[in-house]
C-alpha cells in the first residue's frame, strides 16, 4: 500500500489483531490500573473479562476506581531490564576514516544515541519491536536527529522479511469522538511524503490540504515542487525495523516481533491477585473490638453512637456480670504470609523465565555476599543468551540508521565526509572487577602468553591503537624494558 486511501477503515483491517494485541501489552507495560482494566472489563472474551483487571462489582462501577485491586509492575521492570543489557553500556561502533568517525562521535553524542536506544529498547520488549526513523531539523539541530517510533501507529511493508516503505501515523491535537484528525508520514527510498486526513475513530476519512491544521502546516515550506513529499538525496530507506524477538508464535511468518509478555499476561494477572490476596489478609487482620450496644457513646437522635478505643478511664457502667454481651471481644484474623510469599515467588519466577531472564537478574537470588564475574554469568546465563538474541536484532538496525545518519550529514548539511556504514559491536554483559582484570592479566604475563600492547587492551577497551600504543611506550620507558641492550646480543654457545 502507498498513503492510505480516501475512506478506508482505520486502523487496516490486516493490522487490527497486531494492534490489539499491542494494547494489552502497553496496559501492562504502562502500570495503569485504569488502563488495565479498560482493556480487560471490555474485551468481548468471557474468559478476559474473569480476570482480576476485568471483573466488574456494582460498588466498584459507583465509584468508578479499584481500592481493594494491588498491581505489581513486574511487566515494566522486564523491559527495563532487557534495555539495561543491551544499552547500560553503549556498544563500539566504528568506522575506518578518521574524519568519519570523529563526525560520527559528535552525532552519537549531540543526538543523545544512547538514550534514545535505551528508551527504545524498554518500549521494544513490551510493544514487540519498535521503529528507528532519521529526520532532521535545521532550525533545532545542526545535524541528523534519530529517533524511535511506536509500532502500533506505523504500518510497514516488508518484503522477503525486509522493511521497504512505512506509514507512520498519529493523532492530531483537536481531535475528538466525532472527528479525528490523522497526520501520515510516509518513508519510502528517496523521499518522505506527508498526507493529512480528516476522518472519525474507525475512518481514515478524506485527504485534505496539510494547511489544515495547524500541527501540519509548517510542513508545507520544505516540502518540494510536488507539494506532499520531500527528498532526501539518498537511495537508503531513512527508516528501520527492529523486532525484540523473533518469531512471532501468534502470527508465523510475519516480520513483527514478539513481545517479552507473550505467554506471561496470565502470569502478571495471577501474581496481582495473590498480592491483593495478601493484602486484604492484612486488612481484615486488624485487631477490632466487638462492644455491646450499651458501651456506646449515645451523639442524640440522629447522630448515631461511638466507642472511643483511646479512652483511658471509663465510668461505671450499670451492666449486670451475668448478661450476655456484656463484655468486649477482640476480633484479630491470621495472616497467610508464608503462603503468600512462596505463591508471590513462585510466580515472580515463572513470569521472569517465561520473559527469558534469571530470577538474579531481578534480585531474587543471592544472599548480598560479593561474586566473581563468572558466578554471575552462571546465574544470569539465560538472560544473557537473551541479550545476545536481541543485540543481533539492533545491531543491524542500529547500523543502518547511523549509515542514514552520515549520509544525510553530507547531503543536507553539506559535511565533507566519506559516508560508511558502521561496526557495532555489543560487548559481553558482564563485567570483570579491576581485580580480576589484574590477577588475569598477572597470570597471563607470567606464562608469557600475553603482549604489553594486549595488556593494555583488555585493561582499556575503549582506547584507539594511537592511545594504547602511546600508554605501552610509556610502560615500557618507567620499565626499563625498551631500552637498548648495553652490551649487545650474547652468543648463544661459548667457545
Amino acid at each position: 500500500m502507498a498513503l492510505p486511501d480516501s475512506g478506508a477503515a482505520w486502523p487496516p483491517p490486516q493490522w487490527a489483531p497486531y494492534y490489539a494485541e499491542m494494547r494489552v501489552d502497553d496496559a501492562w507495560y504502562s502500570g495503569d490500573r485504569a488502563r488495565l482494566a479498560r482493556v480487560y472489563g471490555t474485551n468481548p472474551r468471557p474468559s478476559q473479562r474473569r480476570k482480576l483487571w476485568g471483573r466488574r462489582r456494582d460498588a466498584e462501577r459507583q465509584r468508578g476506581r479499584r481500592d481493594g485491586l494491588l498491581h505489581i509492575p513486574l511487566a515494566g521492570d522486564i523491559s527495563r531490564t532487557s534495555a539495561d543489557h543491551l544499552f547500560a553500556d553503549m556498544p563500539a561502533i566504528r568506522v575506518e576514516a578518521a574524519a568519519t568517525q570523529a563526525r560520527l562521535d559528535v552525532l552519537l553524542d549531540g543526538g543523545r544515541v544512547q538514550q534514545t536506544l535505551l528508551s527504545g529498547a524498554e518500549q521494544a520488549a513490551a510493544l514487540s519491536g519498535v521503529f528507528l526513523r532519521v529526520t532532521w531539523d535545521k532550525a533545532l539541530a545542526a545535524h541528523p536527529l534519530l529517533t524511535v517510533c511506536q509500532p502500533d501507529n506505523a504500518i510497514p511493508e516488508h518484503r522477503f522479511g525486509m522493511l521497504r516503505a512505512v506509514n507512520f501515523w498519529r493523532e492530531l491535537a483537536g481531535s475528538t469522538t466525532a472527528t479525528v484528525w490523522r497526520h501520515v508520514e510516509r518513508h519510502e527510498s528517496g523521499r518522505i511524503v506527508h498526507a493529512l486526513y480528516e476522518g472519525t475513530r474507525d475512518n481514515i476519512g478524506r485527504r485534505t490540504p496539510l494547511t489544515e491544521h495547524p500541527d501540519t502546516a509548517d510542513l508545507v515550506g520544505s516540502l518540494d515542487t510536488d507539494g506532499d513529499s520531500i527528498a532526501t538525496g539518498i537511495d537508503q530507506l531513512t527508516a528501520a525495523y527492529v523486532p525484540n524477538m523473533l518469531p512471532n508464535r501468534l502470527h508465523r511468518g510475519s516480520p513483527v516481533g514478539r513481545s517479552d509478555y507473550a505467554g506471561v499476561h496470565d502470569l502478571f494477572d495471577a501474581l496481582d491477585e495473590t498480592w491483593t490476596s495478601w493484602m486484604r489478609d492484612i486488612r481484615l487482620a486488624r485487631a477490632r473490638l466487638i462492644v455491646p450496644d450499651s458501651y456506646l457513646r449515645d451523639h442524640g437522635p440522629g447522630n448515631g453512637a461511638s466507642f472511643d478505643d483511646d479512652r483511658e478511664v471509663w465510668h461505671s457502667l450499670k451492666i449486670p456480670p451475668t448478661e450476655q454481651g456484656a463484655g468486649i471481644t477482640l476480633s484479630q484474623f491470621e495472616i497467610r504470609v508464608e503462603e503468600h510469599q512462596a505463591t508471590a515467588d513462585a510466580l515472580t519466577r515463572q513470569a521472569i523465565q517465561t520473559a527469558g531472564y534469571d530470577a538474579a537478574a531481578f534480585g531474587l537470588d543471592g544472599d548480598g555476599q560479593p561474586v566473581t564475574a563468572t558466578e554471575v554469568d552462571a546465574r544470569i546465563g539465560r538472560g544473557m543468551v537473551t541479550r545476545k538474541k536481541k543485540a543481533g536484532y539492533w545491531r543491524h538496525g542500529v547500523a543502518d540508521m547511523l549509515h542514514v545518519m552520515l549520509l544525510l550529514d553530507a547531503k543536507q548539511f553539506g559535511q565533507r565526509i566519506t559516508p560508511e556504514r558502521p561496526r557495532v559491536e555489543f560487548g559481553d554483559g558482564v563485567a570483570e572487577s579491576e581485580q580480576q582484570t589484574a590477577t588475569t592479566l598477572d597470570l597471563l604475563s607470567r606464562a608469557g602468553a600475553v603482549s604489553t600492547s594486549t595488556k593494555v587492551k583488555i585493561l582499556h577497551p575503549e582506547w584507539d591503537d594511537t592511545a594504547v600504543q602511546a600508554e605501552v611506550s610509556a610502560i615500557l620507558a618507567e620499565t626499563g624494558a625498551g631500552a637498548p641492550d648495553p652490551v649487545g646480543h650474547f652468543p648463544s654457545t661459548l667457545r
